[in-house]
């Protein structure tokens, strides 16, 4: 009977242990998600503003405005 029941516990250890691991490997890869995201909309903010100071640029351009 005993060892049966070290056997149970042991199994319940185990698969307790690879939860865990399998928790943390979703938390890095939802970590690693979050921060691809992240580093992809910082992109495409500067990729925005480059944009707009070329259109600015253009505007001054256009009206004469550039010739100070």
């Amino acid at each position: 009977m005993s060892s049966n029941s070290q056997n149970i516990s042991f199994q319940a250890g185990q698969a307790k242990g690879q939860t865990q691991e399998k928790a943390s490997t979703m938390m890095d890869k939802a970590s690693n998600a979050a921060q691809s995201a992240k580093e992809s909309l910082k992109e495409t903010g500067q990729q925005i503003k480059e944009k707009a100071q070329g259109a600015t640029e253009s505007v001054k351009n256009a009206t004469g405005m550039n010739k100070g």
